[in-house]
Order: C-alpha cells, then structure tokens, then sequence
C-alpha cells in the first residue's frame, strides 16, 4: 500500500492531466493520492492478521476517499 500511494505521488500530475471528461477539474490524481495516504495512515499500528489488514484498508480508504475518484478506489480496494 505504500508503494501504490508513492506512486500516485509521483505521478499526481501526469493522472490530473488526463481528467478531462466530463469536467476537466485536473485533481483525480490529486484525490487517488490523498485516499491513500489515508489507507497508509489507517495501517500503522495493525497487526498482521490478514483479516486485520483488509478491514484496515477498507475502512482507511472509504474514510478518507477524496473526490469520486477516491470513493471509486475505495470500493476497488473494499473488494
């Protein structure tokens, strides 16, 4: 999970220039980040029970979901 949120970061700007339609509002990079950071902070201190880890995640993500893009990852994630 914090590889992929690093990799949003990194690549924030190149996802907002391709939101274009159908408002070109330019943050779907912006919000994916932002939704996992979240996911990350929701991690720390779980312990490694698989169970554990995905109930973080989901909750972390569906929280902290920015935008629709972030609510659309959160229930990518959930499943």
């Amino acid at each position: 999970m914090t590889t992929f949120r690093d990799a949003l970061v990194a690549h924030r700007e190149a996802i907002n220039n391709l939101n274009v339609y159908p408002v070109p509002d330019g943050d779907t990079g912006t919000n994916m980040s932002l939704t996992m950071q979240s996911v990350v902070e929701e991690l720390d201190g779980v312990d490694s029970a698989l169970e554990s880890v995905c109930a973080a995640i989901a909750h972390g993500s569906l929280m902290g979901a920015r935008g629709n893009s972030g609510v659309i990852m959160s229930q990518i994630l959930r499943g």
